[in-house]
This record gives structure tokens, sequence and C-alpha cells, in this order.
């Protein structure tokens, strides 16, 4: 079993920059595959970032060269750095993670989810 906690979420302008976090309560942290993704109002939730346990990383093409997707295994705690936001970066975030190495598109298969943090970007 694993816990998360996603934070970092909040109000910035176009251009600006963000920090996501995802905290990961539970054991053998480093073993997961964990991703973010995100979901608009009335969209359906898509992919932004992947790291898999042997440090393989899958961005969007939307968010390649503006989001970091990295962690910190001492501190058992996932980021997501993003530059350059756009307002159609607006969303609700996720955090997930789950013991097969999954893929952007696979959202609906994982089973452990962070709470959401809201990201807004205005022009």
């Amino acid at each position: 079993q694993v816990q998360l906690v996603d934070s970092g979420g909040g109000s910035v302008q176009a251009g600006g920059s963000l920090r996501l976090s995802c905290a990961v309560f539970g054991d053998a942290y480093g073993s997961y595959c964990m991703g973010w993704f995100r979901q608009a109002p009335g969209k359906e939730r898509e992919g932004v970032a992947i790291i898999d346990s042997d440090g393989s990383i899958s961005y969007a093409d939307s968010v390649k060269g503006r989001f970091t997707i990295s962690q910190d295994n001492r501190k058992s705690t996932l980021y997501l750095q993003m530059n350059s936001l756009k307002p159609e970066d607006t969303a609700m975030y996720y955090c997930a993670a789950d013991h097969f190495s999954f893929s952007l598109s696979e959202a609906a298969a994982l089973r452990y989810w962070g709470q959401g943090t809201q990201v807004t970007v205005s022009s």
C-alpha cells in the first residue's frame, strides 16, 4: 500500500513557474513507476510525465522542454518543475504510482493517486 499527497499548486501568470511535490508514504519507495497527470474541466485526464523505477523518463509532447520530473529517494518525494507555464496548462494535477511500468495513456489502470493540486495560469 502507498499513500500519495500532492502539493505546490497555485495561480501564476503565463511564463511563470511552479514546482509540484508528491510525498509518498508506504514501503519500497523507488520500486514504483510514478507519474504526473492532469485534468482540465470538461476534459479527460491526460499524462504529463512519468519516471520509472529504472530512471527512464517520458513527457507529453505538450510539456517537453518546459516541465521536468524528478524524485528524491531519500525524501520519498516526486517533483514536477513547471516552467514557461501557459494558460492551457491550467488543470488539476495528480501524482500517481503503481508497481508496473505504465505509459502516459494508462491513467485508468493505476491504483494509487494523490488528492490533486490545482494549477491556474492566467494570460
